[in-house]
């Protein structure tokens, strides 16, 4: 039997890898962080306690990476839903409602991310946040910003405070009340983007989140 090539190798490591986020983000959605262990994440992701550590350093930075990557694949997926457009202020505002959407439909999951994120090492710089701050810096390059370096930090600043807001325990502020705070910041017009509760099917609360870890052939 002939070994497997090298290509071969790195496509079952990819696989292996987005079995591992998934099982992350479910877990952690169904149970809290705390009651996950990363043998739960490796027994439900088919894989080797010690495949683990091959590919994540501990269990927040793996967790971490999981949620970045249904972020940033929900906002891809808002970004271009049908009908597509190429309106920066339609595309700014699905964005929006597509975070907001997540605070309000994995409310366990994206308060414990915002947690991790007061850690001492805050963002996990990987393959998953870059491409949601490649996604954002996009949005706002789009929405009119002469400069997306100075604009995307901001515009990260203000949904991550609006999730935050929406998740503090005892004095949530209702997703609709902060919407239209961020819709007047950047003047969009409320008949905008996909306001949460009004998604077509399939959208931040389906349980199945198998589309968001997809192991196709599309690049990080």
């Amino acid at each position: 039997m002939s070994p497997r090539s090298a290509s071969v190798n790195e496509e079952l490591r990819r696989r292996s890898r987005e079995r591992l986020l998934q099982a992350a983000v479910e877990l952690v959605d169904e149970h809290g962080f705390e009651a996950t262990t990363l043998g739960d994440i490796a027994d439900r992701a088919g894989s080797a306690r010690g495949l683990v550590s091959y590919y994540f350093p501990g269990k927040r930075q793996l967790v971490q990476s999981a949620v970045h990557r249904l972020m940033h694949r929900t906002l891809e997926e808002a970004l271009e839903r049908e009908p597509r457009t190429e309106d920066g202020r339609e595309r700014l505002a699905r964005a929006i409602d597509a975070i907001l959407g997540l605070a309000r439909d994995r409310p366990v999951l994206m308060r414990q991310h915002m947690a991790g994120l007061l850690q001492s090492q805050g963002f996990v710089q990987c393959p998953e946040q870059r491409r949601l701050a490649e996604l954002l810096s996009d949005t706002v390059t789009r929405y009119g910003s002469e400069d997306a370096a100075a604009d995307y930090p901001m515009l990260r600043a203000l949904l991550m405070g609006a999730v935050y807001s929406a998740l503090v325990p005892g004095v949530p502020m209702p997703i609709p009340v902060l919407r239209a705070e961020l819709f007047k910041r950047y003047r969009l017009d409320r008949e905008l983007g996909v306001p949460p509760g009004t998604e077509p099917s399939g959208g931040t609360g389906e349980k199945d989140l198998s589309r968001f870890f997809a192991t196709d052939d599309r690049p990080e």
